[in-house]
């Protein structure tokens, strides 16, 4: 076979049509989520999944929030809060010997009365943190108090909003050419790990990630899980809302001043005193503000920072790595193989409930092993791999819709005219074993071929007119056409006035019964041709038409079977040495019939490999001999079919 032929045959597979359209969806859906298109939906996945699948790690909150109501800012009479009194706030926290006291309040210039007071137990209390504000080009930046400044005493409480305004990314650090500064709740974090002996390291394969007890935090990217292009400046990750087990423990102001607080409440804990008031607002949505739950709707920023606290301090001594996403490329190739799942599902969709159950299933799959993952702490894509995944189911169901709708017309157009409807009609179901790329598939196989010719032809076709030898002839042949196919078997091809007929085709015949029964077709089919042509003789006889006789070749063995021709115009056929035997039995010493082998209407010559195949009860069989056929090298066993042994022949 030719290297062009081979191409032609790839190019023109299921498989490859399979792969070229995986690849131009695959290609098509990345340029779309390149593009942005598809970030919002992923993102929104992002987010049921993590409200339908929260982590299974059921760790105690190690904060406890001090805020700030409203009621307590009616009762303590001012907002912002004097130095003063956040000064009392903080010694009243204190006083239950709590690990580390976070301050999450703005104090970047002196609020009085009550400065020194504050000044002075900031620094004598190395274990409290308070907030300052990073900025950006577009929000303005609020310093430490300058008693603080570069100390380890602050951390900004910047939080990052994606496109959508939603919270999804925490920060470590910042860093703005001129200088660095740590995230608040990384600074709370670090402070209640000391005493654990855990403080930040450099990771012992890649000193640019930070390791935290026996974690290492891998920086967010900006293409990373579901982003487009996000702005990943800072070391970023993702945060884990599902490992909250349970709302913070959460008390107001006025019960702290009021002692209404148990001291083993805060002993040894995170504090954090924030505001939670409804004049002062700092809420910011999260992946739960969707959510119908009224507690879920939005969140203070002072909670936010506590849950992150959480996260961390969660990560460095439960080994609670932040949820992974698989690279840039890795995620490119899981897209192409759930495109490539598609393709493969779209070649076997055949009918509109199997298209719907193949594409639900496949829906069910993909969003149940990217649920699998998400348990196991990886996001993986969701969105793209189910648009990639569809609509290659959709693109190459309709490819091969079309596809069959021209298959099926071929198909009907090689067989339609030769075998019962029923037939043809079961052929096209079994289409899969035999029809591929437009053409029949060649397949080896044994059957019996038959050949015709009438002999008087020639000389009937110079006493007829054209009409009425055209009237002679389909008469002749038409006739013997139906009782080929009422026996079974598929007339291959019309020589004129001969025919040439295939029994045990399309469908491949797998034992020796099967062979068997198609050799008895053949014969009794040869049979009732002897008879129907005395029939034909004796109506044009009676017509005045010329008569004629027939000669009849049966062989049995092995041929090629398949469709010969163009597109527009082809033919089922079968080719090989049996069909040349065949051929050359029926024109065997033609020229010698009447002294060799007696006068009759039809001579019917059988191949040894038939013959072997009959019931020698049923049929009476008379050996010719060892002939060697034109064309051969090897002698065949000839036998001439007289007729069956419990009727009269009707060659008498």
């Amino acid at each position: 076979m030719s290297t062009n032929v081979r191409v032609v045959k790839l190019l023109q597979s299921p498989k490859f049509l399979c792969l070229a359209v995986a690849l131009v969806v695959t290609a098509s859906v990345l340029m779309l989520r390149k593009a942005g298109h598809l970030e919002l939906w992923e993102l929104k996945a992002y987010d049921t999944a993590l409200r339908l699948l929260p982590s299974s790690h059921q760790t105690e909150p190690k904060t406890v929030l001090i805020g700030i109501t409203e009621q307590d800012v009616q009762a303590l009479g001012s907002w912002p809060l004097s130095d003063a009194i956040l000064a009392r706030v903080i010694d009243s926290v204190l006083q239950h010997r709590p690990r580390v006291v976070g301050v999450d309040i703005y104090r970047s210039f002196a609020v009085p009365p009550g400065h020194e007071t504050l000044e002075s137990t900031l620094t004598a209390h190395p274990n409290i943190v308070m907030v300052m504000k990073f900025g950006s080009e577009m929000l303005a930046s609020v310093p430490p108090l300058p008693v603080l400044r570069h100390t380890d005493q602050v951390g900004f409480n910047d939080l990052l909003l994606d496109r959508d305004g939603l919270v999804r990314r925490g920060l470590l650090f910042l860093d703005d050419g001129r200088e660095s500064a740590y995230s608040f709740p990384l600074r709370l974090s670090l402070k209640y790990l000391e005493p654990e002996g855990i403080i930040p390291l450099p990771d012992p394969i890649n000193s640019d990630l930070l390791r935290l007890g026996n974690t290492s935090i891998r920086p967010l990217e900006s293409n990373d899980g579901g982003y487009v292009a996000a702005d990943a400046r800072g070391y970023q990750f993702l945060l884990d809302f599902g490992r909250e087990p349970a709302p913070l423990p959460t008390y107001s102001v006025t019960s702290l001043l009021d002692g209404r607080i148990n001291p083993e409440t805060l002993r040894d804990r995170i504090v954090l005193i924030g505001v939670t008031a409804e004049s002062v607002p700092d809420l910011f949505h999260t992946p739960y503000s969707p959510s119908l739950r009224a507690d879920r709707q939005n969140i203070y920023g002072v909670v936010l920072h506590a849950q992150i606290t959480n996260q961390l301090v969660d990560l460095a001594l439960q080994g609670h790595a932040p949820r992974a996403t698989l690279s840039e490329s890795a995620e490119s190739w899981w897209i192409f193989l759930w495109g490539l799942v598609g393709g493969v599902l779209g070649l076997f969709t055949r009918s509109t409930w199997r298209f719907s159950l193949l594409t639900l299933t496949s829906l069910g799959v993909l969003v149940g092993v990217s649920a699998i993952a998400f348990v196991a702490g990886w996001w993986i894509p969701l969105v793209p791999p189910a648009v990639a995944s569809l609509s290659t189911i959709a693109l190459l169901t309709a490819a091969i819709a079309n596809r069959e709708k021209r298959d099926r017309t071929q198909l009907m157009q090689l067989f339609s005219r030769h075998v019962s409807s029923e037939v043809a009609e079961t052929i096209w179901g079994q289409r899969e074993l035999f029809w591929q790329g437009g053409r029949l598939r060649p397949q080896t196989m044994t059957v019996t071929v038959l050949f015709t010719d009438l002999e008087g032809f020639t000389p009937a076709s110079e006493q007829m007119d054209p009409q009425r030898l055209m009237d002679w002839t389909n008469g002749c042949i038409d006739s013997m056409a139906e009782i080929v196919m009422r026996h079974s078997g598929v007339v291959d091809d019309y020589f004129g006035d001969a025919i040439k007929a295939n029994f045990g085709v399309p469908v491949a015949r797998a034992s020796d019964v099967e062979i068997a029964e198609d050799a008895r077709c053949a014969v009794d089919c040869a049979l009732e041709m002897g008879r129907e042509m005395s029939r034909l003789n004796h109506l044009w006889q009676a017509e005045g038409l010329p008569t004629a006789r027939m000669r009849i070749g049966l062989f049995t063995g092995s041929v090629v079977a398949g469709s010969l021709g163009s597109r527009e115009r082809m033919k089922y056929t079968t080719l090989g040495d049996t069909v040349n035997v065949a051929a050359r039995l029926e024109g065997y010493e033609k020229d010698k019939w009447e002294s060799r082998l007696g006068g009759t209407a039809c001579r019917i010559l059988v191949g040894e490999s038939t013959v072997r195949y009959l019931d020698p009860e049923r049929y009476e069989i008379q050996r010719v001999g060892e002939v060697l056929l034109k064309g051969r090298d090897q002698k065949v066993g000839v036998y001439q079919l007289l007729g069956e042994k419990k009727a009269a022949s009707f060659f008498s």
